[in-house]
């Protein structure tokens, strides 16, 4: 059977998962009667819940006797590392765009690693029935983005379809014929998507996805680049420079058939497999008959640009939530996701106690705290910090982003001043249709932390933000921190009510009654710049004479919720975020007032 590897490449939300859905469905993967979750692709609970692709995964259709090995990939910058390998397995690129929003940063990101690898790609403008549709400027801005980054003239000519990936239709027009289902989209990749590269000679492979399974052990994805391998082969693994990592028997060959992974006898050269049996092979490493010499060369990952300090819990309340709170058991976890995620890097700290994790942005940070916390850690993690080089010069450089804004017109002012003052320049504004401009910027990272919310909150949650990461560039100076100081707790025990009410001329809470609280946890936000320690433990004085007064109705404002994003952005370096399965708490670095007094006076000094 002839074979096509494919990707489908779009911004986050522009409909890679959903039309995969709808690709499984009319190719006849499913029974009749099968009932199937939507977004099959996404299977793990945090991508259901947010509704983004964070794991890039495999399956695959069998069209008109042709087996089509289909890859969704993650549409967010911050797991684009998951898209650069992914390149590596495929011969083909779909380039989903939204008839609307058109071309947007992440599809530039990945767009312009695909071109780099000499892809060539289908344009599917999706969700055409949208009232707000404008597909032919739309394709414009796809040619545009493509000159830019220097496509060949090969690239530049592609094939362009129309369609609703919710509705199931593709078609060369965009009105229809919607009777024909996504057949024209399979027939443009058997046509237009070349067949498997196949290289002469013995077995080799790529490891691009890894994963732990609890029956098989570890698991490598990868596109056989030559050869064959069949279970109880004996194969090597050889590391990017050619050196021997381990030797040993592949158990189990798993091929992708629907969403489904079944055991084969053998894996053929062209087909993307994944193998069971090795236990230090990892991705980038290539799996090789025992006598191949030379690595497959592993495209290069750009470098992570944000890392913050995880420590091991130490509040009063530390253990009462999780079962996993040692810093041997954090150690374990950190570098066992290390090991299938390569944008991650974690060094251990001189305490042992503490380690550094860096990433690509503060999304990917917080994708992996609150996988941990769902599996009964408890763990304190600091604001994170963006990571700095220097050039040659011994001169400072920071990592800039280019950020895109779709605001309506009326927040537009806003926007640019907030922008302004986190250093960001704005490099073009246009009108994006519906009376929306679209903003672009390069700011630096360090002043984009935290203002997702801020911009939220400035629009009334009509503003779109995309980031992506641009360049290294000189230090661009000193930003304004958070201005608001903090009401501190001075003791341990349950927040009252009536404590909390009488402090709210203070400032907002963020902590409401009953919740369990010690000395140097942050309970709310100070109206000034300072920190101020409070009592919220004191209950009203009873006494046995009746008042109608107006103070025996205690009535609360709702407190301000801390997510885990907003409490990592939001904390400054003398503070920590403790993340528990049940709570997410704000805390003072160093619990005790003596303390923290003589630690801010060394600083100064």
């Amino acid at each position: 059977m002839s074979l096509r590897n494919i990707a489908i490449i779009a911004h986050v939300d522009h409909g890679k998962t959903t039309l995969v859905d709808k690709l499984l469905q009319q190719s006849g993967s499913f029974r009749e009667n099968q009932r199937v979750a939507e977004r099959v692709m996404d299977s793990n609970d945090l991508e259901r819940e947010r509704g983004i692709t964070i794991l890039a995964k495999v399956t695959s259709v069998v069209w008109k006797d042709v087996r089509i090995n289909i890859v969704d990939t993650p549409g967010h910058a911050d797991f684009g590392g998951e898209v650069e390998r992914i390149l590596s397995m495929v011969d083909g690129v779909i380039v989903l765009v939204d008839a609307a929003e058109g071309p947007m940063p992440q599809t530039k990101f990945v767009v312009g690693k695909a071109l780099k690898v000499g892809l060539r790609p289908i344009v599917a403008v999706n969700k055409i029935d949208r009232p707000d549709a404008r597909p032919d400027e739309v394709i414009n801005e796809v040619f545009d983005l493509f000159a830019a980054l220097d496509a060949t003239d090969e690239q530049l000519d592609f094939p362009i379809l129309y369609g609703s990936g919710r509705d199931g239709w593709m078609a060369e027009s965009p009105d229809g014929p919607r009777d024909q289902g996504l057949a024209p989209l399979f027939d443009l990749v058997l046509r237009h998507v070349p067949e498997a590269k196949v290289e002469p000679g013995p077995f080799r492979m790529l490891g691009t996805l890894l994963e732990a399974n609890p029956y098989l052990g570890r698991i490598i994805t990868g596109r056989i680049a030559s050869g064959s391998v069949r279970p109880n082969q004996t194969i090597k693994v050889i590391d990017r420079d050619g050196n021997l990592v381990e030797s040993g028997r592949v158990t189990r060959i798993l091929a992708f058939r629907g969403i489904e992974r079944q055991p084969i006898e053998v894996g053929e050269a062209g087909d993307i497999v994944a193998i069971a049996g090795l236990t230090r092979g990892s991705v980038a490493d290539t799996f090789c008959d025992p006598s191949v010499t030379a690595p497959i060369q592993a495209q290069p990952i750009d470098p992570p640009t944000v890392t913050m300090s995880f420590l091991v819990n130490d509040s009063p309340l530390a253990g009462t939530e999780g079962d996993k709170v040692t810093s041997r058991m954090i150690r374990d976890r950190l570098f066992k996701e290390a090991e299938g995620n390569i944008t991650l890097k974690i060094e251990e700290a001189e305490d042992k106690d503490s380690f550094y994790v860096s990433g690509r942005g503060e999304l990917q940070l917080a994708i992996l705290i609150e996988t941990m916390r769902r599996e009964g850690f408890e763990l304190a993690v600091s604001r994170p910090r963006v990571v700095f080089r220097q050039n040659g010069n011994g001169e400072t450089l920071e990592p800039v982003e280019e950020v895109v804004i779709d605001v309506d017109e009326e927040y537009s002012g806003t926007v640019v001043q907030k922008m302004s003052e986190r250093k960001g320049e704005m490099i073009e504004m246009r009108p994006s249709g519906g009376g929306r401009l679209r903003l672009v910027f390069h700011a630096p990272t360090r002043g984009l932390i935290g203002y997702q919310s801020e911009l939220l909150t400035d629009t009334r949650g009509t503003a779109i933000m995309n980031r992506l990461f641009h360049a290294y560039e000189p230090y661009k100076g000193e930003l304004a921190g958070r201005t608001n100081g903090v009401l501190i707790s001075n003791d341990q025990g349950e927040a009252v009510a009536y404590a909390l009410w009488n402090l709210e001329d203070r400032g907002p809470m963020i902590i409401e009654p009953g919740v369990k609280v010690y000395q140097g946890m942050i309970v709310g936000i100070h109206n000034r710049d300072n920190d101020l320690e409070v009592n919220v433990l004191k209950g009203k004085k009873l006494t046995n004479i009746r008042t109608t007064s107006r103070d025996e109705a205690v009535r609360l404002t709702p407190p301000v919720r801390m997510t885990l994003e907003r409490a990592l952005a939001w904390i400054q370096d003398d503070e920590l975020v403790e993340v528990t399965p049940k709570s997410i708490r704000l805390r003072k670095r160093y619990l005790d007032p003596n303390e923290r007094k003589r630690m801010s006076k060394t600083k100064e000094g």
